[in-house]
């Protein structure tokens, strides 16, 4: 053989080798080229047959070509062993435990569940909407803080991410007559500071109920008693509720909801910040004018609407300090949480 065979037996072989599509077929090949009895090692053996003045060349050729071809093989073996190891049925399982529900979700579930109870049903809407719903809708002034661009995230000049479910609300009342009776989780939006306590993306849970009047109309009384409801369903009983003036665009009366501390039943302590009460929801009855948009008489129908942060409630129940905890998906984290 002459190194222009040489040259042709070397491409061949590493052509065949490169295109091998199982381990079967790789140990083949080896055994084929430098193997005991192998085209490279009796090619060696055979150097003494080639002339004098050929052989420093030749042999280093052989050498170059043997060095390949081991290289190649051995890449071929390792990715044959991987595929091997992933495709082996045999091997037993690895067992992680039983998965859990995310703390968000399980405030979600239990809220839909309990306020299922009462006759809400669960409303869902875009993430994405327009302005109408989000502002202008809800009796949100145009100087109001929440519609500049440093608060809001703004796509163009009627696309926003929404930043609250309140949006769902007016959807609700668009697509329906009274009475209406929805609760309205989901994702919000706001250009906030990421620290323990805020977060630029964060859940909330609004609720509606709206009925014609004179023949059911719809009271504070009654929010108070839903609200009352809600917090000793969630947080446990002996939780009561109050009512704070405040003032929401969307709501006239507008109440800030307290919940009794649960961790103290209201003597005092480090969650309450020794107040006895926990700040959970904001609250009124529908303004007339938010009626007025979506199309309803204010003269014949009345509703309330409160909303609260799922996050918070969260934080709160299950005594979390840092809402980034939530996010971070660590499950040393959520296990703590069975």
């Amino acid at each position: 053989m002459d190194l222009l065979e040489l040259e042709t037996a070397r491409k061949i072989s590493l052509d065949e080798i490169a295109s091998a599509s199982d381990g079967a077929k790789v140990e083949a090949l080896r055994i084929k080229y430098v193997g005991r009895n192998g085209s490279i090692p009796m090619l060696i053996k055979a150097m003494k047959d080639v002339p004098k003045e050929e052989r420093p060349l030749f042999g280093k050729a052989v050498q170059a070509w043997k060095a390949e071809v081991e290289a190649l093989l051995q890449s071929k073996q390792a990715v044959s062993s991987e595929k091997k190891i992933e495709c082996d049925l045999s091997q037993p399982g690895r067992w992680f435990g039983f998965g859990l529900k995310h703390p968000l979700t399980r405030v979600i579930e239990e809220t839909a569940a309990i306020f299922g109870k009462l006759g809400f049903t669960v409303a869902d809407g875009p993430e994405l909407e327009n302005k109408f719903n989000n502002f202008t809708a809800l009796n949100t002034p145009s100087h109001h803080p929440s519609m500049d661009k440093s608060d809001t995230f703004w796509f163009g000049e009627d696309c926003l991410l929404r930043t609250q479910t309140s949006p769902v609300q007016i959807r609700a009342m668009m697509a329906n007559k009274p009475p209406v009776r929805v609760i309205c989780p989901g994702r919000t939006y706001r250009r906030d500071t990421t620290d323990a306590t805020h977060s630029a993306n964060f859940h909330q849970i609004e609720g509606l109920y709206v009925d014609t009047l004179p023949e059911k109309p719809v009271s504070l009384a009654d929010l108070k008693s839903v609200l009352a409801y809600f917090a000793r369903e969630m947080m446990g009983d002996g939780v009561t509720v109050r009512f704070r003036p405040h003032f929401f665009p969307f709501t006239e009366p507008s109440v800030e909801v307290d919940f009794s501390c649960h961790v103290c039943k209201g003597r005092g302590c480090g969650v309450c910040k020794q107040s006895g009460w926990i700040e959970v929801a904001g609250a009124g009855m529908v303004d007339p004018r938010v009626f007025e948009h979506v199309g309803y008489d204010p003269a014949k129908v009345s509703g309330y609407a409160f909303g609260f942060g799922v996050e918070r409630i969260a934080m709160i129940k299950y005594g979390i300090p840092d809402i980034r905890w939530l996010y971070e998906n660590d499950v040393r984290f959520l296990s703590q949480l069975a």
